[in-house]
């Protein structure tokens, strides 16, 4: 198999970086969410940071947040000032979600002073229930989820993990993530003893892999973790600038995943039992994201986000388009074409 990790490097090497203030968020916005089991509300805080330690010394085949990210490592106060601004704009919102352009618990990221001040000013929030941020598993410990856990008062504190899948060889091969399962699993036992909430995010259709192997690499990792978490993300990757996702797309090597294949992953992951399963749909629709055709993609991401909300499979019952049978005619094919392939490495086996 070829690697990808070179390629990754020199694709982002002539990138030209933006100059941003590193006083302010990148974004904030607040969205319906569901929160702890109900419908509630989510406000969403994009700190403005240097970005992924694993971005800087490689990277994700997707993941283009790197082009929001500071051209310098940020300070503590410059936090704190990111965070004072974006609260002036909080509206009594259940829950909290931080992100990075990686992970909000690397120190070398965002420096460990400045995550205790901002977990001790969340705790202040009356109405505030539950603190969201986000951390590759290397960067979860013990001694540090006890110091935030004291922090956050009596307000519930969330991981979210960006495990993508439990197969090794797309890690390596097709997204390049440079963590392995094992590690997952055990920054998950890390959480769970340390009584912290997890989410953890499945990537639908990383590049080289067909339609139909990205939905059952997400419903085979989907089964090695429902165990493991208590939220399942489901995220359908979307063309980011300057990745090598994008550099495939525009040479009509890669195509984002049919939305049909995003209902089809939550309905095979909902039969394996009662797990909480969101997805948000990056790209909405347009040909970078997640899409159907022209006629039914605002629709069927409307449907999905009312899935996301209630965690009812009858709200897809409704949602039928042409375009599906042409979805199911692309996997009947790749279905064939993978069992021909996999026909032809158990005769190679056998000689």
């Amino acid at each position: 198999m070829i690697e990808i990790e070179p390629i990754i490097k020199q694709i982002k090497k002539n990138v030209r970086r933006k100059n941003f203030n590193p006083n302010l968020p990148a974004r904030v916005w607040s969205e319906k969410d569901r929160v702890l089991g109900e419908v509630g509300k989510s406000f969403v805080v994009v700190l403005r940071t240097g970005g992924c330690s694993w971005s800087k010394k490689s990277g994700c085949s997707m993941c283009g947040y790197f082009n929001d990210s500071l051209n310098r490592d940020v300070k503590a106060n410059e936090v704190l000032t990111q965070m004072r601004h974006a609260l002036s704009l909080y509206s009594n919102e259940d829950c909290i979600k931080i992100f990075t352009s990686g992970s909000f618990l690397d120190e070398e990221e965002v420096p460990f002073d400045a995550q205790l001040k901002v977990m001790e000013m969340l705790s202040q929030r009356k109405d505030l229930k539950v603190i969201s941020v986000e951390s590759r598993p290397e960067f979860i410990s013990k001694e540090k989820l006890r110091k935030l856990r004291e922090a956050v008062g009596d307000k519930i504190l969330e991981v979210s993990i960006g495990l993508e899948s439990a197969n090794e060889k797309i890690l390596k091969y097709c997204i390049n993530k440079g963590l392995k399962f094992e590690d997952y699993k055990r920054a998950a036992r890390i959480l769970r003893k340390e009584k912290v909430r997890i989410k953890t995010y499945i990537l639908l259709k990383p590049p080289f892999l067909k339609e139909i192997e990205a939905i059952k690499d997400c419903v085979e990792t989907a089964k090695k973790i429902r165990e493991l978490t208590d939220v399942i993300s489901l995220n359908p990757v979307a063309v980011h600038r300057n990745t090598l996702v994008e550099y495939l797309w525009k040479r009509k090597e890669y195509r984002p995943p049919w939305l049909w294949s995003v209902i089809e992953t939550i309905r095979e992951i909902k039969k394996l039992g009662n797990v909480e399963i969101k997805c948000d749909v990056t790209g909405k629709g347009s040909r970078r994201g997640a899409h159907n055709c022209k006629k039914c993609s605002n629709k069927i991401l409307d449907i999905i986000k009312e899935f996301s909300l209630k965690q009812d499979l009858g709200v897809f019952e409704g949602a039928q388009c042409d375009c599906k049978y042409l979805w199911e005619d692309l996997l009947d094919l790749e279905m064939y074409s993978y069992g021909e392939l996999v026909a032809c490495y158990e005769r190679d086996s056998e000689r």
